[in-house]
């Protein structure tokens, strides 16, 4: 059964007390490449169908409100008399599950929108990686000849999602994501590693044996060792860890938690403002957004399609088109994320969360013009194992991993121990001293669900390493 047709039947199931539905249905198709030890290990193709049931009943009473029941799926449909089961599940669980919070007309259809409503579902296949996977055999040869051993992983899948309501409102969107991480180690002395990864939509722009040569610089600069204790050191962020923390520091941007006093973005007491929407975070002309019409392959669904209701989303408002956010601009808080209810109990306008992620505004200067500017500090190379220590104000802890290196001169000498950081995003946009441009990375922490990031290197005058690491 066709996508659109399982929309259609689903939305066509008559019900009782219903005050609107949604069905969502995602066909995914996905190749993968894996290596190790200078080899390819394994190699496939996949596909796969999700689809869900959102109802939105009545509840019975003058004050009974409405109430949302979400059912989901990942069984190809054989008989119709599944989706009609499907549906009554959904019903049930909404009167189960009590009045909902966020309750809000669903919108309706806008002109143009479901012009591409009958197109097939989007696909990839192993024949995506063609100029890819031979590059992976050079790299393979150059690992071998020079003593290193490369591991790595290239994931690309195209999702196409198909959205329908009750008011009208049909919606598709085609996403490609795909990403490498290449790891490269030195063959006599396995404890000595580098990391590099990189997101794309096709794999047409990926230059693995550009990522491949940066790597062994990596390892070369790791034949001189040095011990470092804990302690405030002037430290350069590559674009990798910034995405990393400020994709952390977008996920907690909630109007709602801000509104509550819940939230680092809430205002202190006594402020005049619910929230810090409005207040200076840096000086510095930095901007965070977030875009669906964002360029280079980094374009997102232009639409709101969710299975759940959050703090900063709502299945009530699926359907609605969205736009570029700016978060940050010039420096300062502009937005929060609010569902359409939210919106209105706080006197604020609709936003939701985007699914890319750019912070712009810095230098024109490369990672390589910051170490030359550095006098004496830290090159990190990535972050990991990312946790949350204080949620009132971000505070974040987590490891280097894969590299952190000695700068003197304006150089690297030499390769020193791991660390474990102790750091909010918000407090590091008040202290950064220097910004890098932005430039397209992939997230080492969150690689598997957020991979499009724009975003600069930055060098931090007195980043927290809280204590010295034995992690490799």
């Amino acid at each position: 059964m066709r996508a659109q047709e399982l929309v259609e039947r689903a939305l066509a199931v008559p019900g009782t007390d219903l005050f609107g539905r949604v069905v969502l249905v995602t066909e995914s198709s996905e190749a993968v490449l894996r290596w190790a030890n200078n080899t390819m290990t394994t190699n496939g193709h996949s596909t796969a169908l999700s689809w869900s049931v959102i109802s939105l009943i009545k509840l019975a009473g003058s004050d009974g409100g409405v109430a949302a029941g979400v059912v989901a799926s990942s069984a190809q449909v054989t008989d119709p008399s599944e989706i009609e089961a499907m549906v009554r599940a959904s019903e049930r669980a909404a009167r189960q599950s009590g009045p909902a919070r966020d309750v809000a007309e669903l919108p309706a259809p806008e002109p143009g929108s479901s012009d591409d409503w009958a197109d097939q579902a989007g696909e990839t296949s192993i024949a995506v990686y063609g100029a890819f996977a031979k590059q992976l055999a050079e790299a393979f040869d150059r690992a071998r000849q020079h003593g290193r051993t490369l591991y790595g992983f290239a994931s690309h899948e195209v999702a196409t999602t198909w959205l329908g309501t009750s008011t009208g409102v049909r919606r598709r969107w085609t996403q490609p994501t795909g990403s490498v991480e290449l790891n490269a180690k030195v063959a006599a002395e396995k404890s000595r590693s580098a990391w590099g990864g990189r997101s794309t939509a096709d794999f047409t722009d990926i230059d693995l044996l550009e990522l491949d040569t940066e790597l062994a610089t990596r390892l070369s600069w790791g034949d001189r060792r040095i011990d470092l204790p804990a302690g405030r050191y002037p430290t350069i962020l590559p674009p990798s860890s910034v995405a990393d923390l400020f994709t952390y520091l977008s996920w907690g941007m909630s109007g709602r938690t801000a509104q509550e006093g819940r939230s680092p973005f809430s205002a202190p007491a006594g402020a005049g403002s619910a929230t810090r929407v409005g207040e200076r975070l840096t000086e510095l002309p930095l901007t965070l957004s977030s875009d669906p019409a964002m360029g280079a392959g980094l374009g997102t669904m232009p639409f709101l399609a969710t299975t759940q209701s959050g703090d900063s989303v709502s299945v009530f408002d699926n359907g609605l088109p969205l736009g570029r956010v700016d978060w940050i601009a010039d420096g300062v808080i502009e937005r929060l994320a609010y569902p359409r209810a939210a919106a209105a109990e706080f006197g604020t306008e609709f936003a939701a969360p985007g699914d890319n992620l750019a912070l712009t505004g810095g230098t024109d200067g490369s990672l390589a013009v910051l170490v030359r500017r550095t006098e004496r500090g830290l090159l990190l190379t990535c972050l990991w194992y990312i946790r949350v220590v204080d949620p009132a104000t971000l505070l974040l802890t987590g490891l280097t991993r894969d590299g952190v290196y000695l700068v003197e001169g304006g150089e690297v000498v030499g390769e020193v121990n791991n660390f474990r950081f102790n750091e909010s995003p918000l407090d590091l946009l008040r202290r950064v001293s220097s910004v890098g441009a932005a430039e397209r990375t992939l997230p080492r922490e969150f690689k598997d669900w957020f991979t499009r990031t724009v975003m600069p290197a930055m060098l931090v005058p007195d980043f927290n390493m809280s204590s010295v690491s034995q992690a490799s």
